[in-house]
């Protein structure tokens, strides 16, 4: 199965050696002199159990240019044609002994700048001044997220397990999916790799167990333009 048919049909795919050693280290040192700097950011959220940098790409806009190298740019347009951009980032830094899970869930929100009534756009939320939505699904059908994994992620340190094809499925209540008939894959990936998603993906995480720490740059592309008045709060461009 090639990658474009694998993503549409499973919902997913894994691709590694996407970054070598040194663009690694450099995403590390530039994330580290930020949240070593600036710990007290509205945007950064901070427990024992998990580190997040929300709008890491405008947080930390150098890491930009490290990010989008030629592989990650290659992947993207042989994946899903020109036209994308970024319509949200998180870093998620996972320590050594966090025991923070996830349930399984699909992502159904999108982060836009402002509130206002628009046909079919419903749940709105208010957090840390940013507003997010339920767009319809056709938007979320569109979209697909990339995360880029400075560690080593496996199943004893919370790797993503995913259910197979779920996102074909349309929005869906975790409790209506049949899981004895469901295929379950743990989402291993080597430190340098990335792992595509679609966002209507039924996905979750467990706890670590094995001591070792979990870095994970989350990014949501789209090139869906949303209704007049509204935009998306993050959107930004990249060349490819």
């Amino acid at each position: 199965m090639n990658r474009v048919n694998q993503i549409n049909n499973e919902g997913f795919s894994i691709i590694n050696n996407v970054y070598n050693q040194t663009e690694i280290e450099k995403l590390i040192l530039l994330i580290e002199d930020v949240t070593e700097n600036d710990s007290e950011n509205a945007t950064f959220r901070k427990s024992q159990d998990l580190f997040a940098i929300r709008q890491f790409h405008k947080e930390i806009p150098e890491t930009l240019d490290f990010i989008f190298n030629e592989n990650l740019k290659e992947i993207i347009e042989s994946n899903f044609g020109k036209g994308y951009f970024i319509t949200k980032s998180i870093y998620f830094d996972k320590p050594e002994k966090s025991n923070w899970f996830v349930a399984y869930h699909q992502d159904l929100t999108i982060s836009v700048d402002r509130k206002i009534d628009v046909e079919h756009f419903e749940n709105w939320t208010l957090k840390q001044n940013q507003f997010a939505v339920q767009p319809p699904t056709e938007i979320l059908e569109d979209n697909f997220t990339i995360r880029i994994h400075i560690d080593k992620t496996t199943k004893d340190n919370g790797a993503l397990k995913v259910i197979n094809n779920s996102h074909s499925k349309g929005i869906l209540r975790i409790e209506n999916l049949d899981f004895e008939n469901e295929k379950e894959t743990i989402c291993e990936v080597e430190k340098g790799g990335i792992m595509i998603m679609k966002p209507l993906l039924f996905h979750a995480s467990n706890k670590t167990t094995n001591n070792e720490r979990r870095r994970v740059i989350h990014i949501e592309f789209s090139k869906q333009k949303l209704p007049e008045g509204l935009e998306w709060s993050e959107k930004t461009f990249f060349q490819n």
